[in-house]
């Protein structure tokens, strides 16, 4: 069985003074990603954190899961930094989660996740002995090591180079296949390879507004004529939002 899809009601959300997210209604397709581009300030990150619970849901919103069972304890989060901890090794900052919950860490399935990511042999470096791409991979085999069909990532690849992020993107798209991703990014291109689904946040306050992607399997070939002509489409879009 698939992992489930989400059903999101927001009626508003308001930070501060601050109106940030118009109201709407989302429904996220289960064993998908789903990709959220905005300006700086639309929503972006607040909508990420409103359905992991690191935001308070405003009054008449909801959040739950197409197969009836709970949204919160399925989540599995990764963040632009990598969050790994300097004095743990590779092995054991994947296995953190267990750790932290108070359980024996399974360490022959975190080894399994290292080199998922292609980090075998790393086990037991330091962050600090790592590359910046190589932390990111990391990060990705922790948030593997979770095993949660729900999966949110914010920006997770904006702060490595062109290369390894496309390299990142192909190897997140293998091995996040059939789960529910939620991604933040704010690379056209990354959206357009990686997404079923693109939905751009514009307007004041923000509502997400649903954009054509290219046909064919995920991850696109940045070559691909299509891509390329989408690119720049989305591009415009994107400009002429946040000009708005």
């Amino acid at each position: 069985m698939g992992a489930p899809g989400l059903h999101i009601r927001i009626p508003g959300l308001t930070i501060g003074t601050w109106p940030v997210l118009g109201g709407f209604a989302l429904d996220i397709a289960g064993g998908q990603t789903t990709v959220l581009l905005g300006s700086s300030g639309s929503g972006k990150s607040s909508l990420l954190r409103l359905v992991a619970g690191l935001l308070p849901m405003p009054a008449g919103a909801s959040l739950s899961a197409t197969d009836s069972g709970p949204v919160q304890g399925r989540l599995a989060w990764m963040a632009q930094q990598d969050l790994l901890l300097p004095w743990l090794s590779l092995l054991r900052n994947v296995a953190l989660g267990d750790t932290l919950r108070g359980r024996q860490p399974d360490l022959d399935r975190a080894r399994a996740m290292v080199a998922a990511v292609g980090l075998a042999g790393r086990e037991d470096a330091l962050p600090a002995q790592l590359s910046g791409g190589m932390r990111q991979r990391a990060a990705l085999a922790r948030t593997l090591m979770e095993d949660r069909p729900f999966v949110l990532m914010d920006e997770p690849f904006s702060a490595v180079d062109a290369p390894t992020r496309h390299r990142l993107q192909d190897l997140s798209a293998r091995l996040l296949a059939g789960r529910t991703v939620l991604l933040v990014t704010h690379d056209p291109l990354e959206a357009l390879r990686l997404a079923d689904r693109i939905l751009v946040l514009g307007g004041a306050p923000a509502v997400p507004q649903d954009i054509a992607v290219p046909a064919g399997a995920t991850p696109r070939p940045a070559h691909d004529p299509a891509v390329l002509t989408a690119q720049a489409a989305l591009l415009e879009h994107l400009a002429a939002a946040e000009a708005a």
